[in-house]
């Protein structure tokens, strides 16, 4: 997922030139910037799994919040592909070096597609962050020999692309055929657990190689491109963007793992799934027969019912007909009592 990958390289018949190679290719300031990336990844990857588990009452990784985060994590991530892009490749494009970092991330990207099928074959992931980033270092290689305000302005026009899809009058239908969703140009996004697709996201990894190319030269007369980690957090995020790859293929699943077994233990938080369930009864509500506020009432009250029923649990409970009864009784009621005197919800 990143330059560092890159460290075997071709030309090692000269021991002297592959040292200069590591040590110009390689700068500990864009390593611990990715690590940081890494951990701010692992961040919200936690809170997603915290909510997939029903270990907090919604899942605040799905919220208005964490999809920004989200989009400023991956954002990141993208920026320092085309960063790294240039370092790698700056003496001239290094197909040996490119080709086995390439694989590896393709690799990795199918393994990550066929896990996920595995695991939630009806959200899997077939075009994630890997598969943007293979994607588009692929795209990228002709803009690191262009002139960098080209690469500059084809990843504005990336970046703006969708939105200007997403106008009626410039929308072309073809898009919103399933096999093209890679490309991100329909107008409705489909059914992942993570999706990156090439528009707007290629045009960050261009506006990285761009700031890279431009931005190269004052780097290496600064103090930052001697800069090395002195504090072992520091060195610990050094290293990690060091083997970003490996760090994220290896950390959701631990992570998933490890709070499986926390919630094994401790059972569900009791308010999981409340704040879902009412948006869910309230568009359900509003849709056939009720107004705004009489539904929101109604809402809070059947989930507090069932809870107090003791006919409460996490998405895909299934009733008998004993209970299905009784919460369809309790529905009713609290919609009769709702519809009633406008009560505060």
């Amino acid at each position: 997922m990143s330059a560092s990958t890159a460290s075997p390289v071709a030309g090692s018949e000269v021991p002297s030139s592959s040292t200069r190679f590591r040590e110009t290719r390689r700068f500990d300031l864009i390593d611990a910037a990715r690590g940081i990336a890494l951990l701010a990844m692992a961040a919200y990857h936690t809170t997603w799994d915290l909510g997939y588990l029903a270990l907090t009452p919604e899942n605040y990784a799905l919220a208005p919040l964490g999809k920004v985060a989200a989009h400023l994590i991956a954002g990141t991530f993208l920026v320092l592909v085309g960063i790294g892009l240039v370092l790698m490749n700056r003496d001239g494009l290094r197909p040996r070096a490119f080709l086995l970092r390439l694989a590896r991330i393709g690799i990795a990207a199918l393994l990550i597609t066929a896990a996920t099928l595995y695991a939630f074959p009806d959200s899997y992931i077939f075009f994630g962050i890997l598969h943007c980033i293979a994607v588009s270092s692929v795209l990228a290689v002709p803009f690191l020999r262009v002139s960098p305000v080209a690469a500059l302005v084809v990843g504005i026009v990336a970046l703006a692309t969708p939105a200007v899809m997403a106008n009626p009058d410039y929308h072309l239908a073809v898009f919103d055929d399933p096999i093209l969703s890679f490309l991100g140009l329909g107008m409705l996004p489909p059914r992942t657990n993570d999706y990156v697709p090439l528009f707007p996201w290629f045009g960050l990894v261009l506006l990285g190689l761009a700031l890279a190319r431009l931005g190269l030269p004052a780097f290496m007369r600064s103090g930052l491109s001697q800069w090395r980690p002195g504090s072992l957090p520091s060195r610990g995020l050094a290293l990690a963007g060091r083997h970003s790859l490996a760090v994220y293929l290896v950390h959701q699943p631990l992570l998933l793992a490890l709070l499986t077994g926390v919630v094994t233990v401790t059972g569900p938080h009791p308010k999981a799934g409340m704040a879902e369930f009412r948006q869910d009864y309230r568009t359900q509500c509003e849709a056939t027969e009720g107004n705004a506020q009489t539904c929101r009432v109604a809402a809070r009250c059947v989930a507090d019912a069932l809870q107090r029923e003791n006919l409460w649990g996490i998405k895909g409970r299934s009733f008998n007909v004993e209970e299905r009864a009784k919460a369809q009784a309790l529905s009713q009621s609290c919609y009769d009592s709702a519809d009633g005197p406008v009560v505060s919800p």
